[in-house]
């Protein structure tokens, strides 16, 4: 009896020489819908409607056209089990062999700014699901594929039958797998996302229940350490291309994805340097060249086996220049082919090129806890200066504000206890990660000092509340003029008294940013 196959699908790619290889080579009849069935017509396969095949119309706009019995009871009929033969027989059911099924693209549908909900709701796909779902079942009889980079394999094997069996249960693992990761994707979309039209409520915040799959996209050499075993999981490698150079260890590619955060805060022409997460010096500037002499200048030690990243395209004189040192990824937008003649001849170097905006997922932080795990938005909201409270007698100038505002951009992404003493547009000195906030700023002041930066007129910028006037009046003695931090300590009345002793100016921002 000749085999039949079910060929319907969104994505297209590779479609018409494996459908023309299962008629032609296999003897197959084709079973399609909708547009997949006028593409095959249009490369002149032979194809028959489902509509025509069942009897019934697609209807409702197409939500309504394989949900019928003799869809689904050609592929769960148990070809060994007489009772199912004798059913399928009496209604005229005859066995669907190979079923080809991709979905509605649902996660790229949401993951598009400002789509509406009826546009998302229209792109969860039923039919495809359930014809995947009832052909996985019964993979014993039934071929299925959810991916089209699957098709050759499944040729080959329907050229060498013996090895078809063990393919089916691999293939049916994998429908499984994408049903499962696709609902999941609109469950997470229906409880996370805020819904505009009043009549319909509102639905945000944290989801009760998380569900993550995701597929490795690379394994790595190790984890943090020559000893912890490591994989990258996802869809990293949508956002950024790697150039040359060794592949991504554990440790850049969470270096990587700091960077990326920072240099997003910054629209002028920006240099970060950044170390084990933290930044080691930024700067923004007319140039990009005269940027990296600005952020180089306040850690020339740090930045040896660092991060460096940009957020224009770097040149041929920029690459000059940060070739000189030695780091382990430089990133741009864009390099030159000049500055990739540059940098080629650093075969180890890891030169990356960020694609564009990151994916809706990475608004959200998770990490590992033991018995779990924690989910949180990402701080990524930007502050607003209008929000700001003068809380000082003395105003600051405009160019201290503007160096406030500069600093305040980059304490946020500096490990908590963190301090960065700022200049207009450039960081001075950065003190990170201590338990005591007095002691990150004398790490930020020793720091200065050993790069012969003086603080003077500087702004100190805190990524919470000085809980203690001592580490006002710490800054105060480095130089530091004008102050900005949340505010919210019990004691900020006396915070506030030594910064108008000092005559400096202080700003709450009303906002903290811790970074554990």
């Amino acid at each position: 009896m000749q085999k039949t196959a079910l060929l319907s699908v969104s994505d297209k790619s590779g479609l018409v020489p494996f459908a023309r290889a299962l008629v032609e080579r296999h003897g197959y009849r084709l079973l399609s819908t909708g547009g997949t069935a006028k593409l095959l017509e249009k490369e002149q396969i032979a194809v028959m409607e489902v509509s025509e095949y069942t009897g019934f119309p697609e209807m409702m706009q197409g939500r309504l056209k394989t949900l019928h019995p003799k869809i689904h009871g050609g592929l769960l009929a148990r070809r060994d089990k007489s009772d199912h033969m004798i059913d399928a027989a009496a209604h005229c059911i005859d066995m669907i062999d190979l079923v080809v099924v991709n979905l509605y693209p649902f996660e790229s549908t949401v993951a598009k700014p400002d789509v509406s909900f009826n546009t998302a709701i229209e792109n969860i796909d039923i039919g495809g699901p359930s014809m995947l779902r009832s052909a996985a079942k019964n993979h014993e009889s039934v071929t299925v594929i959810v991916d089209s980079a699957d098709y050759d394999k499944v040729l080959e094997a329907l050229d060498q039958p013996s090895s078809l069996s063990k393919l089916r249960r691999e293939l049916a693992m994998k429908v499984f797998k994408r049903t499962a990761y696709y609902d999941n994707a609109i469950a997470n979309y229906l409880e996370t996302k805020v819904i505009e039209e009043p009549d319909l409520g509102a639905i945000s915040g944290i989801p009760l229940d998380l569900s993550i799959e995701l597929t490795q996209a690379q394994a790595l050499r190790y984890g943090e350490n020559p000893h912890q075993h490591a994989a990258l999981y996802g869809n990293f490698f949508d956002c950024f291309e790697q150039h040359q150079g060794k592949d991504l260890s554990f440790n850049n590619i969470i270096d990587i994805t700091a960077a990326t955060y920072l240099i997003g805060e910054f629209q002028r022409p920006t240099v970060a340097i950044l170390k084990h997460t933290n930044p080691c010096g930024v700067a923004s500037a007319d140039n990009l060249v005269t940027a990296w002499e600005e952020a180089y200048q306040t850690d020339k030690q740090a930045p040896f086996g660092g991060i460096i990243i940009v957020n224009q395209t770097m040149d041929a004189d920029l690459a000059s220049i940060v070739s000189k040192i030695f780091c382990e990824v430089i990133i741009a937008p864009e390099f030159t082919p000049a500055a990739r003649e540059v940098f080629s001849k650093k075969k180890n170097l890891r030169l990356m090129t960020a694609k564009g905006s990151l994916p809706k997922e990475s608004m959200r932080e998770v990490r590992s806890v033991i018995g779990g795990l924690l989910l949180q938005d990402r701080d990524g909201m930007p502050d607003r200066p209008s929000n700001w409270k003068v809380v000082t007698a003395r105003q600051p100038t405009a160019e201290e504000m503007r160096a406030m505002i500069f600093g305040w951009s980059v304490v946020k992404h500096v490990k908590s206890n963190a301090i960065v003493y700022a200049g207009c547009e450039c960081t001075l000195g950065i003190g990170a990660g201590q338990m005591s906030r007095v002691d990150s700023s004398k790490i930020a002041v020793w720091k200065a000092g050993k790069a012969n930066i003086s603080l003077t007129d500087s702004v100190v910028c805190s990524d919470a509340f000085f809980p203690f006037p001592d580490g006002l009046i710490a800054a105060a003695d480095a130089g530091a003029v004008a102050a900005i931090q949340p505010g919210g300590s019990v004691r900020d009345d006396a915070v506030i008294q030594a910064a108008n002793e000092r005559n400096m100016a202080m700003v709450f921002t009303a906002k903290r940013h811790f970074k554990h």
